[in-house]
């Protein structure tokens, strides 16, 4: 009798300090595995840019390491990334990635010709320096021989499909953070584009995550895919509502399915369609584990984070608090002005009680952003941690303590391309939906409790502290 043949799916995660690849089979286990680095570059304050090239460089790399043909790919990456291509489909200029802030006067000029609450109807956001749309305006209003030139637009796991099939597309979930996306449509806003005198033709067709929308010269069919915290979200089970996946990497993510679009007036969430034909709401912190990461390099080179996260745990932070505004920030107060601060420095303090202040900082910021989802009436039950924050128990631990509900790590965390290969995979039929998908394939491991330690008044004085330091700066 001939066997049935192990599908074998492929997830590719375009991110932004590197490139991963991920082949599973239909029971979820992760058969080969490879990463690959690039470079960041920083032209300016505040600015950060990339080569496209170099992503698909590390693509290249990751499929030489996997070697094994898939029976599906699916692509995620960084968001709000903008690819500028000629009629060539040449790269004009260095991306201009999510985390770039200086798109801000183009944000008002937007809204100034749109209407700030005609956008919020359509898109369900308000417009940030980070999407898209404002980096399309800002190439038009400073680098104009350029912007001549552009001929298509594309987001960064969008161009690998390019390279890897010669198709443009791209999904609802990362169309939904370009800036000119109707989410309650799941479609391009017209109103939005012709306002702008910005050509619908520089955008690709939009599908849903798990829909075909080409193949690779082997004939190997490439799905829709997400942006990267859509596809987080489905390799964590966060596809039904009640179950919070946050993720603690350079920018920290907290995000919840949705059965129904649901403004949020106060534009301090996020909601996106997401990669389950559902949508889903989501608060982002620029600076999460970027913070720690920048600690360390700055202050304690000569520690590894478990150190780190060691020397932290020995103290109290004593008064210390920490705000993570090294980037600005995003959610949920909407602020590229804003700054990081220590504030409450003695001579009692040192470099401990700098680190644990710095991880409260960023795990007050987490919760402030859970805080703002309840108010949309999110009623989360269940945490589960992703990215390599996840890998810190003392972490963990105050994660659990500060929201006091009860946090999850997973037994496969291999982030947002995981969540891919499994859209892959439902795809090309494997499973019939991505809710059937995750029941099969997705499963926690460990579990921690809330020690009953209450944070109530270091939290406190973090809320307290942002308002009063704004004019500052």
């Amino acid at each position: 009798m001939a066997q049935s043949v192990v599908p074998k799916l492929l997830g590719i995660d375009v991110g932004t300090t590197a490139c991963k690849a991920v082949l599973i089979d239909e029971t979820g286990r992760v058969l080969k595995q490879a990463s690959a680095e690039y470079p960041l570059h920083v032209p300016r304050a505040l600015w950060a840019e990339q080569n496209p090239i170099d992503w698909w460089h590390g693509v290249q790399k990751c499929l030489g390491e996997i070697v094994e043909q898939p029976n599906a790919i699916g692509l995620t990456g960084q968001m709000h990334g903008a690819v500028f291509l000629d009629h060539g489909d040449n790269v004009i200029r260095p991306a201009i990635l999510w985390n770039d802030q200086r798109t801000r006067h183009e944000c008002d000029e937007i809204e100034g010709q749109i209407g700030a609450e005609s956008l919020r109807k359509i898109t369900l956001n308000p417009m940030l320096p980070g999407f898209q749309l404002p980096k399309l305006i800002w190439l038009r209003n400073y680098e104009t021989s350029r912007y001549q030139q552009v001929r298509s637009m594309l987001l960064p796991k969008d161009y690998i499909r390019l390279k890897l099939s010669g198709a443009k597309a791209t999904d609802v979930s990362d169309a939904s953070g370009t800036g000119c996306f109707s989410v309650g449509n799941r479609a391009w806003s017209h109103e939005i584009l012709s306002g702008l005198e910005v050509s619908p033709d520089l955008l690709p067709p939009v599908f849903e995550s798990s829909e075909v929308t080409a193949t690779t010269d082997e004939g190997i069919p490439i799905v829709a895919g997400a942006g990267d915290q859509a596809a987080a979200a489905v390799g964590t089970g966060a596809v039904k509502p009640g179950v919070v996946s946050m993720s603690l990497g350079t920018s920290g993510v907290v995000f919840t399915s949705l059965d129904q679009p649901r403004e949020d007036p106060s534009g301090g969430a996020h909601v996106f369609c997401h990669a389950n034909r559902a949508w889903h709401a989501m608060g982002v912190m620029l600076s999460c584990g970027g913070a720690i990461r920048w600690f360390r390099d700055t202050l304690a080179p000569d520690l590894t984070y478990d150190e780190l996260a060691e020397e932290a745990s020995s103290v109290d932070s004593e008064g210390l608090t920490f705000l993570p505004y090294l980037a600005g920030e995003r959610s949920p107060i909407n602020d590229s002005d804003a700054r990081g601060a220590w504030v409450g420095l003695t001579l009692a303090h040192g470099r401990a009680h700098m680190a644990r202040a710095v991880f409260e900082g960023v795990t007050f910021g987490l919760k402030h952003n859970l805080d703002h989802l309840r108010t949309m009436g999110v009623a989360p039950r269940e945490i589960r941690a992703t990215g390599g924050g996840a890998k810190s128990t003392f972490w963990l631990q105050m994660l659990a303590d500060v929201l006091e509900i009860p946090v999850v790590t997973m037994e496969v965390d291999e982030g947002p391309a995981f969540g891919a290969a499994i859209l892959a995979g439902v795809g090309i039929g494997v499973w019939q939906s991505v809710e059937q998908a995750c029941d099969h394939v997705v499963k926690t491991s460990r579990t921690i409790h809330p020690s009953g330690v209450s944070p109530a008044s270091n939290y406190q004085r973090y809320l307290n502290l942002y308002p009063a330091l704004h004019d500052a700066h």
